[in-house]
């Protein structure tokens, strides 16, 4: 696999869905964005907003013109998630943009949701596209319980909450694939794992939880991750509410030995095995952002 390129999902016999390697943070197999055939054709989030046109790139390949995409669908505003839809909308000016109801304001007006960005992921703010303002009868605004029509296809949509109160997973039954956002966390096509997502300030360990309910309540056979591919179902769920349990504790014990935030995060920075995976600045960029999160949540949790 390589930086922009797009692969059809084969994992339990979905057809007409495939995810293209955006290369986030100049990262392979860390970023994806799906794409969804059919009479009305959606993609699933939009990157970081810097390599746009390797999506577009991946809609040529599956035979859709730019003016034929239906649908932009958001599973949170988190930028890495959202940062190229104002691109996208431009590119493809019959998409409407859905998005959860709490999101919305940060698309139609992202200066807020760009400094806290900043704040959370620091130098790598080199690595993203200043996001553009989507205009506000391009967005659909929704919450859980409803429902994208894609024609022969229907996203339904469900509110998972614990990562960001903006963040819902969409549901195509039909294939039996969830869209996980990053309510079931991380996976890692190398390791054959999934790995916490706890970035600062909205994370909770108890609604992650919960949400992770959420998802097997759909009974899906396929997670389609945003970071990074499809996954045959199995045990992923269990494995990840077990690895999020003991993160969070992992951080807490830590911080009762170490008695300061800064060295918490320098510590697990420093002892991050996912540098050989994701590099150096990454792997250890990514660990620190998460520490952040879980001290956030405990912070709150005491308050």
């Amino acid at each position: 696999m390589a930086i922009g390129d797009s692969f059809e999902v084969t994992v339990g016999g979905v057809d007409g869905i495939s995810y293209v390697d955006t290369g986030m943070y100049g990262t392979a197999e860390y970023g994806a964005v799906y794409v969804v055939e059919g009479e009305d054709p959606a993609i699933v989030d939009s990157g970081i907003g810097t390599n746009y046109g390797a999506i577009l790139d991946g809609l040529a390949e599956r035979g859709i013109a730019p003016e034929d995409l239906a649908t932009i669908a958001l599973t949170h505003v988190h930028l890495d998630h959202a940062g190229g839809a104002g691109y996208l909308a431009e590119a493809c000016p019959n998409a409407d943009v859905v998005v959860h109801e709490r999101g919305a304001r940060h698309l139609v007006d992202p200066s807020r949701l760009v400094a806290g960005t900043k704040q959370a992921v620091g130098d790598q703010w080199e690595f993203y596209a200043d996001p553009k303002p989507i205009p506000e009868d391009r967005i659909r605004e929704v919450t859980g319980g409803d429902t994208v029509d894609l024609g022969d296809r229907v996203l339904r949509i469900h509110h998972t909450p614990g990562h960001a109160p903006h963040q819902v997973v969409f549901e195509e039954s039909d294939e039996s694939v969830v869209f996980t956002a990053d309510a079931a966390g991380i996976y890692v096509p190398e390791l054959d794992s999934v790995r916490q997502t706890t970035p600062p300030p909205n994370f909770d360990l108890e609604q992650c939880l919960a949400d992770l309910h959420t998802i097997r309540d759909c009974d899906p056979a396929v997670l389609c991750y945003a970071h990074f591919g499809p996954a045959a179902t199995d045990d992923r769920l269990a494995e990840y509410a077990d690895a999020l349990t003991e993160w969070v504790g992992a951080v807490e014990r830590k911080r009762d030995e170490l008695g300061d935030d800064d060295a918490v995060i320098e510590y697990f920075g420093e002892h991050t095995s996912m540098v050989e995976t994701w590099g150096e600045r990454k792997g250890t960029a990514e660990e620190r952002m998460n520490t952040r999160g879980v001290l956030t949540y405990l912070d709150s949790r005491t308050a």
